[in-house]
């Protein structure tokens, strides 16, 4: 499941409590999502938190939990949106589900995950 938790309000303040007690790393989510926001300015903020808490989980062996993705490397956060894009922005998971090889699947939404990017590195409104 994924949860972010975004404001300073005591609402926000209570239930990232409760995700830190759950073993939740809250701070890396906060700094991961602050870094996405500064490398992609256009990235919707939930879609930026979004990333940030997938990468980061526990025991993913995820980008966001390698040194470089702790560290919060730009290159780590942004291989992070890559995936999170081609798994959310793209029809990549029914390109292998319909028994596309992965390597083939991928070079064929690379387009559609470099013009998101794009957008996002564009300071200004972005499409959904």
């Amino acid at each position: 499941m994924e949860i972010a938790v975004m404001g300073a309000g005591g609402v926000g303040g209570y239930f990232g409590g409760v995700l830190a007690r759950h073993g939740e790393d809250v701070t890396l989510v906060r700094d991961m999502t602050a870094t996405l926001l500064r490398l992609f300015p256009s990235c919707p903020p939930q879609d930026a938190a979004s990333i940030a808490v997938h990468t980061a989980a526990r025991g993913s062996g995820r980008v966001g939990r390698s040194a470089a993705g702790r560290a919060l490397d730009d290159e780590a956060l942004r291989l992070a949106a890559v995936a999170w894009i081609r798994h959310r922005r793209t029809g990549y998971d029914a390109l292998l589900m319909s028994g596309v090889d992965r390597a083939e699947a991928r070079e064929s939404i690379r387009g559609d995950v470099e013009k998101v990017l794009a957008e996002w590195r564009t300071a200004g409104e972005c499409s959904p």
